[in-house]
């Protein structure tokens, strides 16, 4: 008699390769996003998201770990460091209350929008001026203006910019964001700066939320409380910066398919994870969420943008970086300076 086989599910013979060839990497992610919270609950000066970033880079220059991360963990690494980063943005719009930027009065938000927009176009300039890339220089002055890695990563997506490509630019903004960290609170007293306005200043000029906490907290918890409110402002800008770059990317695509007389797929103006955001945004200002489920999602959203954190930082060689970044580096500079001014100077219109 025959055999019978049960057949396989649809879809099933393809699951499992997939789930191989992704779980070396998740798994290294996982494991250094909790070494991350475990130095960072040591050490609260240090956010867990620059630590992830730091590990990051160090397994992938280390002679012990380079050939893992550069190898079998690769696969799920770069995973974790596209469709992770989508989710943890969803999720940071739980962090933002349309209430609690209301609340701020509407000469901060237009002064907060000025410098985000002023911190977007001369971020941009100087990257340009220091012969960067159009697309590094993009993602650069989206990352340093808004939300650091999450804004780095929501515009590449929009505008279909490769993973590899979004390297550079994240630890640019992760380094400076570390910078601002140490050098902040040291020239605090010397500017004369009260509690108030220097808390003001961390929000409007820092890039990453958790960078803003590490610098804000060092004056108070009046500081932590302007600064975290400030931030979060220039994070819900996130989504329409989103929209504008998809449009944007919408109209030089169409325009090249009539040069060119051919027809592509058009990208979505705004992609379902931005469109996931602003969802957030909006039921976290309707109230309806105890504080229990915001601490979830808050604490969810930190593990996905570690992993994906983490595995960008993989991706960066050091010896390259050196070869290639120097002048990246100093664009850099020359970018947190140009955004600390700017910042500073609204902090005293928000708070002086």
């Amino acid at each position: 008699m025959p055999v019978s086989r049960s057949l396989p599910e649809p879809g099933h013979g393809r699951f499992r390769p997939a789930a191989a060839r992704l779980a070396p990497g998740l798994l290294t992610a996982a494991a250094a996003v909790t070494v991350a919270f475990l130095v960072h609950g040591l050490v609260p000066a240090l956010p867990a998201m620059t630590l992830a970033v730091v590990l990051g880079v160090l397994a992938a220059n280390l002679p012990g770990t380079a050939g893992w991360t550069g190898g079998r963990a690769r696969a799920g690494l770069d995973f974790a460091g596209k469709h992770l980063m989508r989710g943890g943005i969803v999720l940071l719009g739980l962090k933002v209350s349309i209430m609690d930027v209301l609340d701020l009065g509407w000469l901060a938000l237009i002064l907060i929008v000025a410098v985000v927009a002023a911190s977007f176009g001369g971020t941009y300039a100087i990257s340009r001026l220091f012969r960067l890339p159009p697309v590094t220089s993009l993602l650069v002055a989206t990352g340093f203006s808004i939300c650091g890695a999450s804004a780095i990563g929501a515009v590449a997506a929009v505008r279909r910019i490769r993973h590899a490509e979004t390297v550079l630019p994240v630890a640019l903004v992760t380094l400076c964001g570390t910078l601002a960290i140490g050098v902040l609170p040291l020239i605090a007293h010397p500017l004369g700066l009260t509690a108030t306005v220097f808390g003001a200043w961390t929000g409007a000029s820092v890039h990453d939320v958790g960078q803003v906490v590490a610098t804000a907290q060092t004056a108070g918890a009046g500081a932590l409380a302007i600064a975290v409110v400030v931030k979060l402002t220039r994070v819900l800008l996130l989504a329409p910066v989103a929209a504008i770059a998809g449009v944007h990317h919408r109209s030089g695509e169409r325009a090249l398919g009539a040069a060119n007389g051919t027809t592509s797929k058009m990208p979505p103006v705004v992609p379902l994870f931005v469109l996931g955001f602003v969802a957030m945004v909006a039921l976290r200002s309707s109230g309806w969420l105890a504080p229990a489920w915001l601490e979830i999602g808050a604490m969810l959203q930190d593990v996905l943008l570690g992993a994906a954190l983490f595995g960008l930082g993989s991706a960066v060689r050091i010896r390259t970086l050196l070869h290639t970044g120097g002048q990246a580096l100093l664009a850099a500079l020359a970018s947190w300076l140009l955004i600390a001014v700017l910042g500073l100077a609204a902090a005293f219109l928000i708070a002086g």
